[in-house]
């Protein structure tokens, strides 16, 4: 079931790390391509099932063929004699940021009998969709960051009268010397 009829990547450039990028991609709940919505049984391994729902068509069911952690994933779409596979990459870049690939085939001895389905829809929506993704990782990482900025303001800003850094804003009054 090696023959691959048609494949196609898009990689993008994302201002996160790889590790916050995988952690965002590998939860399902940030998986956001409307109408669709997408469903994982279990925990994010391999050999888990899921399913994406569209409206009006039956859902379609895929699992986790391959997981190496913070640097890919394959999720792969069982179909009559044929398999459509998505990887996703992520790869560091020397500045921090991450390179994130996803790379679709479709194989399979029957694979051409979907071919006109899959080619038209991918073809047009990849790149688009993989700059949607780049950009929701990128706002989801900026929260992140104000959250913890915000976090280490309320403990490093000392109550009037007290110096900042002192213990006695990290612990209680009580405990205080």
């Amino acid at each position: 079931m090696n023959d691959v009829v048609w494949e196609l990547a898009h990689a993008v450039d994302v201002t996160a790390s790889p590790a916050f990028a995988w952690n965002y991609m590998t939860n399902v709940a940030n998986w956001d391509d409307p109408p669709a919505t997408f469903q994982l049984d279990g925990s994010f391994r391999i050999a888990s099932s899921g399913t994406t729902r569209m409206p009006g068509q039956e859902p379609l069911h895929w699992h986790i063929q391959r997981v190496s952690p913070t640097r890919a994933y394959t999720l792969e779409m069982a179909l009559d004699r044929a398999v459509l596979s998505f990887e996703w990459r992520f790869d560091g870049l020397a500045d921090g940021r991450t390179r994130l690939t996803q790379h679709i085939v479709l194989r399979g001895e029957n694979a051409a009998a979907y071919l006109a389905q899959v080619q038209p829809v991918f073809t047009l929506s990849l790149a688009a969709g993989m700059k949607k993704i780049a950009a929701a990782i990128e706002r989801a990482e900026a929260r992140a960051a104000m959250s913890v900025n915000e976090a280490l303001q309320t403990i490093l800003v000392a109550p009037e009268g007290e110096a900042a850094g002192s213990l006695q804003c990290w612990y209680p009054r009580a405990h205080a010397r």
